[in-house]
């Protein structure tokens, strides 16, 4: 007997449980805009070195009534060699001559120049306000805008490790509240941040709540929920944060100040802090923690919603701890990290997964993150990045359930990968189809980020399967924390973060077929099961 029965005893699918999963999955719509939010709130506008129009009466007479200001800028901004505006450069001493209408605007190496000591002038047509304009995070300075979002990935794998292991001390519920009031709080005070280090704190802290509700919803819908139902949950949290990917686009659309956007991101979080108090905690982590009791006053309110009040009636501490005793006995032969490594196959599942969640997380967020490098309208991309996901994850669910796992996993990966590298060829003066390679190319990756969740939690076995999965997940946040470093790599070699994108995709790929099939098998239960079940692989 196993909690799956208790659960059926009182409703399965119930009232309760459907209550329950559309109040869970809601925040995923806002959590992909906090996963997203550096697209916007670290956009980069045009800029070019502040000038003063007047220097020391230097100017010709009548220059600045007669003249207007983008003229004047001859005189003291040169060319790049995209004859371009410079962006970082400055005429050491205004060349009033070049504002003759026969002078050519020359480039920086006809007179000398200097960096820009005055500041820089903003382009707000598309964006008011930045954090990039706010604390002018361009020329030296334009790497710390690749670090705050590497800030914030930090805290996401820090709250991974940290909030997830105090969740099993101290409850799914404990810890949900606590991420959504820290969302909540650290999102706003974000927002009203007065200096560049002060904004990556909160950021930090804003990422380590965003593992925290994401563990723990995700925790709290599987444990109340029977296992037939776990795909379909699943794919409803996939497609809400694409969903909120969407929505992404038409706020920050709408919303041009960056403060302001990051403040309506976070906000209703406090509604989700204020109506989480309604979930019971986890009844099979009570019972397992040698608080039957209590857990029973859930299993009895949960089947008086469900309908099957006599039904939670005849439950009782003793039969909860007699279904569960199986389940109990295996908490007490706690297996670590280390059992991933010690035998060969499991061995080769764990390293073979740690590259396909490493690979997948890097080159999704490369690609997720630096909308403004295709040359396209930043919204309308952020939209055809989020839309492209519908469809691939369908015909990725679609694959795993009629080819199979490996194959899904592999060919998405590859795919993937391929059409990144593809991409370092296109000439840039094709826009469009360097856009189209990229969508297609996050698209695969989407699709392989959800078989990820469903192909490694069938590898492993049960002794060790939510230890598998925590390494994954930590790998996986690694390489979404790498992957801004990566991106500044492309300012001394413009293709090295799209070859970097691009191959380790297809490595990841090639080892994913090196892996065995799962499809309508069952899942393996100790690691001696699954070494003499498969002593070939």
């Amino acid at each position: 007997m196993s909690f799956g029965d208790i659960l059926e005893d009182v409703g399965g699918m119930g009232k309760f449980q459907i209550i329950q999963v559309l109040l869970l999955v809601t925040p995923t719509i806002f959590l992909s805009c906090h996963n997203m939010l550096q697209n916007f709130v670290a956009a980069v506008p045009d800029h070019h070195c502040q000038v003063r129009l007047e220097v020391n009466g230097s100017s010709p007479a009548n220059t600045t009534t007669t003249l207007q200001a983008e003229e004047l800028l001859r005189a003291f901004i040169p060319l790049d060699r995209n004859q371009q505006p410079e962006q970082c450069r400055v005429y050491s001493s205004p060349q009033w001559h070049l504002l003759d209408p026969n002078a050519t605007w020359r480039n920086t190496t006809e007179y000398d120049t200097q960096i820009c000591t005055d500041g820089w002038t903003y382009d707000r047509s598309q964006f008011e306000t930045t954090i990039v304009t706010e604390w002018d995070l361009v020329c030296a300075w334009k790497h710390l805008k690749w670090i705050s979002q590497s800030i914030y990935m930090a805290g996401l794998l820090i709250g991974a490790i940290l909030l997830g292991r105090l969740s099993d001390k101290y409850g799914r519920r404990t810890l949900l509240l606590w991420s959504h009031f820290q969302l909540a709080v650290c999102g706003m005070c974000a927002s009203f941040s007065s200096s560049y280090f002060l904004f990556c704190f909160w950021r930090f802290l804003c990422g380590m709540a965003v593992s925290g509700i994401t563990l723990n919803g995700i925790c709290l819908q599987m444990e109340w929920i029977p296992t037939r139902f776990r795909i379909p949950v699943s794919l409803i949290n996939g497609c809400l944060y694409t969903l909120g990917q969407l929505q992404l686009a038409g706020l920050a659309y709408g919303i041009r100040d960056w403060r302001w956007f990051q403040f309506t991101v976070s906000i209703p979080f406090f509604i989700f802090f204020l109506y989480s108090w309604w979930f019971p905690e986890s009844a099979r982590l009570l019972i397992l923690d040698d608080k039957a009791d209590v857990a029973l006053k859930q299993l009895r309110r949960v089947a008086k919603l469900n309908g099957k009040e006599a039904e939670g009636e005849k439950l009782t501490a003793a039969i909860l701890k007699s279904k569960m005793e199986t389940e109990h006995l295996g908490t007490k032969n706690k297996h670590s990290v280390l059992d991933l490594f010690r035998t060969l196959v499991v061995r080769k599942i764990a390293c073979c997964t740690m590259l396909i969640w490493f690979a997948t997380s890097l080159a999704y967020y490369g690609l997720a993150i630096d909308l403004q490098g295709f040359g396209v309208d930043i919204y309308l991309i952020q939209l055809i990045f989020g839309a492209v996901d519908i469809p691939a994850k369908t015909l990725g669910f679609v694959s795993m359930t009629l080819i199979g796992r490996r194959f899904t996993q592999g060919i998405t990966l590859i795919l993937a990968g391929s059409i990144i590298l593809a991409n370092t060829i296109v000439p840039k003066e094709l826009q469009a189809l360097r856009t189209s390679f990229a969508a297609v190319g996050k698209g695969c990756l989407a699709a392989s980020f959800a078989c990820c969740y469903l192909y490694s939690g069938e590898l492993y076995p049960t002794v060790v399967r939510q230890t598998g999965m925590g390494l994954v997940s930590t790998m996986a946040r690694m390489g979404a924390m790498i992957a801004p470093v990566i991106r500044m790599s492309g300012d001394y070699v413009s293709f090295l973060p799209l070859i970097i994108y691009g191959g380790v995709p297809v490595i990841a790929g090639v080892a994913a077929f090196s892996l065995p099939e799962t499809r309508k098998t069952p899942l393996p239960e100790t690691i001696k099961e699954i070494e003499n079940s498969l002593p070939q692989q």
